[in-house]
């Protein structure tokens, strides 16, 4: 089996990496007080190191009162934390890798309690209130305004220290995702509605983010159909709708779609093998990065009902096979990368039988 089409170098623009590999992000909360440090910096340098072309970091939270919803998770604003992950930047790129900052605001999903502003209740597009206490402020057009600013700011701040781009978290249930998805987003205003009124919010967060770092620096764009909160749900049942959903989002500025998937293999409609990145591919022209359970034989949710089951490596064939074929154009690998930093290396030098499996205690460290 060829992994040459995993180890091709990709350009788009000034952004030219070394493989097709991609260090999915993956919450790690290793960063008490928000600030990454000596941990965490060779953490990702033992990544690029091993032939990893781009890093997408952990999720970061922008400067908002309410971006926050876990402990110890690095923050993308302050003098501090900035230089933390300036000192990341320097040790990637002398490795020859590449990375980019996840921006993230968890919306309505924080809970009162959480640092650093434990009194702060979560934000969302709709108001949540129970026994006469705020669990959730609904957010004002003011509210919107100061954090698509707050995405805007933490883009301007990562071109500042030298990252190769960002990526904006619109997945997952978490803020973004909140406002496209019809469950969480009843608004009667301009942000509600259609999902074409629903994506208002994330077209002009991504056009902020343009405006902020001007053209050339690359703009990803993270989504998914699956939830957290309902891993069967679907914003979009047809490729014709799908298409309408994204071509507002690339006209606004992004450069590159991260299809997030449960599974890279599956076919995301009726009548075609195309993934989710395959399709996006399709319809909009775009670069895309495929993700799902790659390079092991079972998915990360096996892992919260069986706390002992252990992932094996899996075969690359499939997905070889598809990248060969321009389904789309990079790689996004999770657990595999997480518990074995030389996962690249040792896929790309042939020794797959030296890669390591996954546990869930491979979470409870940072190698």
């Amino acid at each position: 089996m060829s992994v040459n089409a995993l180890f091709k170098p990709f350009q788009l623009g000034a952004l030219r990496l070394p493989s097709r590999v991609v260090m999915a992000p993956m919450t790690r909360s290793f960063s008490p007080g928000g600030i990454p440090a000596a941990k965490v910096i060779e953490y990702y340098r033992r990544r690029a190191a091993a032939g990893v072309g781009l890093i997408i970091t952990e999720g970061t939270t922008v400067g908002h009162k309410a971006a926050n919803g876990y402990p110890h998770v690095p923050r993308f604003y302050g003098v501090d934390a900035l230089a933390g992950w300036k000192k990341v930047v320097d040790a990637v790129h002398a490795e020859g890798g590449r990375i980019v900052p996840q921006l993230w605001h968890v919306g309505n999903v924080r809970r009162l309690g959480t640092e650093p502003d434990g009194d702060v209740p979560g934000y969302g597009p709709m108001p949540k209130v129970k026994d006469g206490k705020e669990l959730v402020h609904g957010m004002s057009h003011e509210d919107i305004a100061e954090v698509i600013q707050a995405f805007a700011q933490a883009a301007a701040d990562a071109k500042a220290i030298g990252m190769d781009g960002v990526e904006i978290h619109g997945a997952h249930g978490y803020l973004v995702d909140q406002f496209f998805w019809e469950g969480t987003n009843q608004r009667d205003d301009e942000y509600g509605g259609s999902l074409a009124k629903r994506s208002r919010f994330a077209i002009e967060l991504i056009q902020a983010v343009r405006a902020a770092v001007g053209e050339g620096f690359p703009i990803i764009f993270r989504f998914s159909q699956w939830k957290q909160q309902d891993y069967s749900a679907r914003l979009v049942q047809t490729p014709e709708a799908l298409g309408e959903f994204l071509q507002p989002l690339a006209d606004a500025g992004v450069d590159i779609f991260h299809c997030s998937t449960r599974r890279f293999w599956e076919p995301e409609f009726e009548g075609s093998h195309l993934n989710l990145a395959g399709w996006t591919r399709e319809l909009t022209g775009k670069p895309t990065i495929t993700v799902g359970s790659v390079g092991l034989d079972g998915e990360f949710l096996q892992f919260m009902v069986d706390t002992d089951k252990v992932a094996q490596p899996a075969s690359l064939e499939n997905l070889l096979t598809r990248l060969e074929n321009d389904e789309f154009d990079l790689v996004a690998v999770g657990r595999a990368l997480l518990v074995d930093p030389d996962w690249a290396a040792k896929v790309r030098d042939g020794h797959e039988q030296d890669i390591l499996p996954f546990s869930r205690e491979a979470l409870t460290t940072l190698v």
